[in-house]
């Protein structure tokens, strides 16, 4: 079936309207008629050739929500007309160590929502930037927040997922001190999720006009990285920090923040890489410095549970899809509170 979509046709040329082709749902397939698809920074870096491979033309989008409008015969999880999701995820190998333990983020044999091989045509998956998508039961999630607050929820496919995970993993919670570096799309999520789950959560932010917001969104303490007494402060305090910025930066400064055998973890994804660190930093309290993939799915459907029982969503901009240009520039100024939706309603009037 061909369907509206909005992508690029080259990494210096700029997104614009495209037709593509969506296969006929199969026997195990959820047919999905998108609502809403957030705008990651990711997408960005992708679309626009800043990370390698980028296949064309690209059609990005993996924060998607909608309602199920045709099932497979075999499909027995889902029902026509039911919210659901689908994330950074639509296929894996369904056999591997990884996938087994329902960790298919870390298999091998992943297949990302767009820019990933697939029979399809063109022969790489396309995103969420479009009406509709067709992905295999195994890889869609089921939404339970309310309707109202649908395109709010879309930005928890890769935002919440991939602040969740790693607070789940490093077990954030009562009695623990967490740090969230990054008052951004993926580090208001981090603050709103480490406070539901009890923790003390101190946010790192290089704006002292981000204070009172970074409050708002839960945090019990904020530090202007800026500020060496206030960094200072906090020195050796930390059980885990969680570091969402997207750019290049000193990460020491961070590390020394870090009780013994504390772990910070990166998150964020710079298109060039950060100054490597000093290993005195970790080696003279056994800290560790790690990262976090998103989640699989068994855990993302977790995190939206949780997220729902919570009363948990993104802030967010609604904007129609033709803005996406725009919101890109304004995404590289910071220029939004906190994550851009597209509502897809938009791509129907495309042309028309």
């Amino acid at each position: 079936m061909n369907v509206k979509a909005y992508g690029a046709h080259a990494g210096d040329r700029p997104l614009e309207p495209l037709e593509i082709t969506r296969r006929t749902p199969g026997a195990h397939d959820v047919q999905i008629d998108i609502a809403y698809c957030g705008v990651c920074h990711s997408d960005l870096h992708q679309v626009r050739s800043e990370w390698a491979g980028t296949l064309f033309p690209c059609v990005p989008g993996h924060e998607i929500v909608g309602r199920v409008s045709a099932l497979g015969e075999h499909v027995k999880g889902f029902a026509l007309g039911d919210l659901v999701g689908v994330g950074c995820i639509v296929d894996s190998c369904q056999h591997c160590e990884e996938c087994d333990a329902g960790l298919e983020n870390y298999c091998d044999g992943m297949i990302g929502t767009y820019n990933a091989p697939t029979a399809d045509a063109p022969g790489h998956t396309l995103g969420g930037y479009s009406q509709r998508i067709v992905v295999h039961e195994r890889y869609v999630l089921r939404i339970r927040h309310p309707e109202a607050q649908l395109a709010a929820v879309a930005p928890l496919l890769c935002a919440g997922i991939t602040t969740y995970s790693p607070l789940r993993h490093w077990q954030a919670g009562p009695g623990k001190k967490v740090g969230v570096v990054g008052v951004g799309g993926l580090g208001h999520m981090g603050i709103k999720l480490a406070h539901a789950m009890g923790a003390h959560v101190v946010a790192f932010t290089t704006s002292d006009g981000k204070r009172e917001a970074a409050l708002t969104l839960g945090a019990d303490e904020v530090v202007v990285s800026r500020n060496a007494d206030e960094m200072a402060a906090h020195a050796g305090s930390f059980d885990m920090i969680l570091n969402t910025v997207a750019a290049p930066h000193d990460l020491d400064a961070f590390l020394a923040l870090l009780k013994r055998d504390g772990t910070m973890t990166l998150v964020g994804a710079p298109a060039t890489p950060h100054p490597s660190p000093n290993v005195f930093s970790l080696i003279m309290k056994r800290r560790s410095l790690a990262g976090s993939l998103i989640g699989g799915i068994p855990e993302t459907q977790e995190m939206l549970d949780f997220c729902a029982a919570h009363g948990i969503v993104a802030d967010i901009e609604l904007i129609r899809v033709e803005a996406i240009n725009e919101a890109y520039e304004r995404m590289l100024k910071g220029d939004v509170k906190y994550r851009f939706v597209i509502d897809s309603a938009s791509l129907g009037a495309l042309g028309a």
